[in-house]
């Protein structure tokens, strides 16, 4: 048990420069503003929903819905949300980076279930913008330390006996303007550079074992066909163990902002890794020392010196209701969600308090649990009494990994980093209801 320290207020902190750092109160109202229930419209989910609804749809009256036909089978070809769902999409913050093309986009986590993210929400992440690859003309080259380069096509890559695999992705800068202080106030936003699907592909270690891998080969280098070539050093050790080469996520060929038609999956490694638009993969004896492993993509210590090919995403959870997309809407029984992950294998526990620290409760963990995988939790039966309360939780891994608080972090890993940030959030509910991102001091 810990005990509760007062919470601080998150003004006057400097944010690690990513491009366009402005003053904190601005992003946190902006961000209030782009969330889809921050604000005012946090203010309206306190009114019961029962005095937004229209009376005469409601019993004993025949719904404005059930009086006439609807539309026919071919109206939709391919099935889209319902309108009444147009909010829950994926966000971009235009101030966070120089250009769109390259940039990032936010997972709505709030508005989702279970623990498959769907394919028009997962976040995106590109250094050159979206490659429009037409498939026929697609073609990935494998060479360097091998018997036999090889060149397949799209086709060729199906033929290969499939592999259907769960697997989450985060980029390593997920959480990464959160190092100094509470900055933005949305789990979206905090942390929604994450999501799991469903992968189907062929095993990157039998395309390399048809290639026949030199005895002194200890490094891949994969490139993407992008416009950034998007490329990162990978150990020989992983690419034989997990990683896979997938043509489809959640049963329908990939997205073309995830890579279409190819991309690589490195299950528990930061998102980086996890090249779009696969065109070559070089075999070799070092790790190439690209620009995406000098420029960044390494950690900054206190002492000046830079963590380097800190790959593996260390356990981490969040609370994605309450938060500040989803207030209280009244008192009494509440059931807290999340989700939880780990790099390294499953979750073994998620704990979570409702006083900043004090007292913690063991989660519910609902199956499947499978490794490198989102786990959804949750914690039912209590009761918000209109006072302000302080949620965390705190993800533990098979290994005995334990998510720690940023203090911890921080005593470790200094300010200056902007990646691998799994440290311990806090939502601070306030008697209103409202939800607000708080760092505890």
């Amino acid at each position: 048990m810990n005990k509760t320290k007062p919470p601080a207020k998150p003004g006057n902190i400097q944010i690690p420069s990513i491009d366009q750092p402005t003053d904190t109160g601005r992003r946190r109202a902006l961000l209030a503003g782009l969330g889809a229930a921050g604000g005012a419209a946090a203010a309206g989910l306190m009114t019961p929903s029962r005095a937004l609804a229209d009376p005469a749809n409601l019993p004993p009256n025949v719904a404005d819905w059930s009086k006439v036909l609807g539309p026919g089978v071919d109206v939709a070809p391919y099935g889209m949300p319902s309108k009444f769902e147009k909010t829950v999409i994926r966000r971009y913050v235009d101030w966070l980076t120089a250009t769109p093309e390259s940039s990032i986009n936010f997972t709505p986590l709030y508005a989702l279930d279970g623990m498959v993210t769907p394919n028009g929400l997962c976040f995106e992440r590109h250094h050159g913008g979206v490659a429009e690859v037409i498939p026929d003309d697609y073609r990935l080259m494998i060479h360097g330390m091998v018997d036999r380069p090889l060149v397949f096509t799209y086709q060729d890559l199906k033929r290969f006996p499939p592999q259907s695999r769960f697997y989450f992705l985060e980029c390593a800068a997920n959480g990464g303007m959160e190092w100094r202080g509470a900055q933005l106030n949305g789990v979206q936003f905090t942390h929604g550079m994450v999501h799991c699907v469903q992968y189907t592909g062929v095993p990157l270690r039998t395309l390399l074992e048809e290639a026949g891998i030199k005895p002194k080969a200890k490094w891949l280098l994969v490139e993407g066909g992008d416009s950034a070539g998007m490329n990162r050093s990978l150990p020989l050790d992983k690419a034989l163990d997990d990683c896979m080469v997938v043509y489809s996520m959640n049963g329908e060929r990939l997205r073309a902002e995830q890579g279409y038609p190819i991309r690589l999956v490195v299950p528990g490694f930061e998102g980086n890794m996890w090249v779009k638009w696969l065109r070559r993969i070089e075999v070799g004896d070092g790790a190439w020392m690209a620009r995406e492993e000098t420029s960044k993509y390494t950690d900054l210590m206190p002492d000046g010196r830079a963590r380097r090919f800190t790959w593996e995403m260390d356990a981490k959870s969040v609370i994605t209701s309450p938060c500040p997309e989803l207030p209280c809407k009244q008192k009494g029984p509440q059931v807290i969600k999340g989700i939880a992950w780990s790099g390294r294998g499953k979750i073994a526990r998620v704990d979570v308090t409702v006083d900043g620290g004090r007292n913690w409760h063991q989660a519910r963990l609902e199956d499947p649990i499978l490794p490198k995988c989102l786990t959804r939790f949750y914690l039912d039966g209590w009761s918000w009494d209109g006072n302000p309360a302080y949620l965390q939780s705190r993800a533990i891994d098979e290994t005995g990994y334990v998510q720690p608080e940023m203090a911890a972090l921080q005593a470790v890993r200094g300010v200056n980093s902007i990646y691998h940030n799994n440290a311990i959030q806090t939502w601070r509910i306030n008697p209103t209801g409202e939800v607000e991102n708080v760092r505890l001091a």
